[in-house]
C-alpha cells in the first residue's frame, strides 16, 4: 500500500516535470499542484491505455507513457491557466 502512493508520487512528478518542461511558456504553479497533476494523468493515461488494449505490452509500455504525459501537458497547461488567472491561490 505505502509502496503504491509513493509509486503514484515518484510518477506525479516525473509526468508533471517532463508536462512542464515540454509545455512552452512558465507556469506558475507550485510543485504539490504539478504532482497532484501528474498523479491524476498518470491513472487516467492507464484507464484509457486499458480501454485501448495497450497498458500491458512486451517491454516498456510506450503507448502508456506518451498517453500519460499527454494528459499531464493538458493537465498543467490547464492549471496553469486557472491558477494565473486568479482562480486558484494558496
Amino acid at each position: 500500500m505505502i509502496g503504491s502512493i509513493i509509486g503514484a508520487i515518484v510518477i506525479g512528478l516525473i509526468l508533471g516535470v517532463l508536462a512542464r518542461i515540454i509545455l512552452p511558456g512558465k507556469q506558475n504553479i507550485p510543485v504539490w499542484l504539478t504532482i497532484v497533476v501528474g498523479i491524476v494523468a498518470a491513472f487516467i493515461g492507464t484507464f484509457i491505455a486499458r480501454l485501448l488494449g495497450v497498458e500491458d505490452t512486451a517491454g516498456i509500455d510506450w503507448i502508456e507513457h506518451i498517453i500519460q504525459l499527454i494528459l499531464a501537458i493538458i493537465g498543467i497547461g490547464i492549471v496553469a491557466g486557472v491558477y494565473n488567472k486568479g482562480g486558484v491561490r494558496s
